[in-house]
């Protein structure tokens, strides 16, 4: 069965690109102009990916992705203008999981498409699984590779695939530093990342903002200066 993916933009050239682009690469597209039309479909649809344009004439890309992480944790690329930093932040802050500038290649889109869903499915349980420990535990913190849940001190959370991915790897790693770059190339594959990416921080700050952790005196996730992240033993 093939994945279920929304796009959603008010540009209708761009929308009926990167649906044919997807439908030829048989997935499933649901494809709108307009957000109402697209939180319609959220409801109705169980659907493997988003894909959310920014700018929308009626409700933005952003509060889109919020009433998804309400309910779903599947992946979220969101679609920013050229040079609108902020608003890439503001995405992934919300719980985006990528973002791709306009104006993009189609190819490349498609590409990241088959990432998050590839990693997407093998955190998500019913799917076959390459042999790894299926628990982590560290400190009251407890990762299920197999079913994709997270607890900390017996308490859920709700961690998008990507945030996930990122302490799943910190766990694995404990003791040692895992760099900017190599947590980017695990995630997303070496062709996206330049040193001026950003992904990585913004995410890693969400994590510790939903795990009540100090960015000061973090429990958790420690930044070292000049190297990347780690989680203590």
């Amino acid at each position: 069965m093939s994945e279920k993916i929304l796009v959603v933009d008010d540009e209708k050239e761009i929308a009926d690109l990167v649906s044919l682009y997807l439908e030829n690469e048989n997935f499933t597209v649901y494809k709108y102009y307009t957000a109402q039309e697209a939180l319609e479909c959220i409801r109705r649809e169980p659907l493997d990916l988003a894909i959310l344009d920014v700018m929308l004439p009626d409700i933005d890309g952003f509060q889109i992705c919020r009433n998804i992480r309400e309910e779903h944790t599947y992946p979220v690329i969101m679609l920013t203008a050229k040079g609108e930093e902020l608003d890439k932040i503001t995405g992934l802050t919300l719980g985006a999981d990528d973002y791709i500038t306009k104006p993009f290649r189609p190819l490349e889109l498609v590409a990241r498409v088959k990432a998050q869903l590839r990693r997407y499915k093998r955190y998500n349980p019913g799917n076959d699984m390459e042999k790894e420990e299926d628990i982590l535990i560290h400190s009251g913190l407890v990762l299920n590779i197999r079913t994709h849940e997270c607890t900390l001190n017996e308490k859920a959370l709700s961690l998008t695939p990507t945030e996930f991915s990122i302490l799943r790897i910190l766990c694995q790693n404990k003791g040692n530093v895992v760099s900017a770059e190599e947590l980017f190339h695990q995630i997303w594959g070496d062709e996206y990342f330049d040193k001026s990416n950003n992904s990585i921080t913004v995410h890693i700050r969400h994590l510790r903002e939903k795990m009540g952790d100090s960015f000061e005196e973090p429990k958790y996730i420690k930044t070292v200066w000049g190297c990347g992240y780690k989680i203590e033993k």
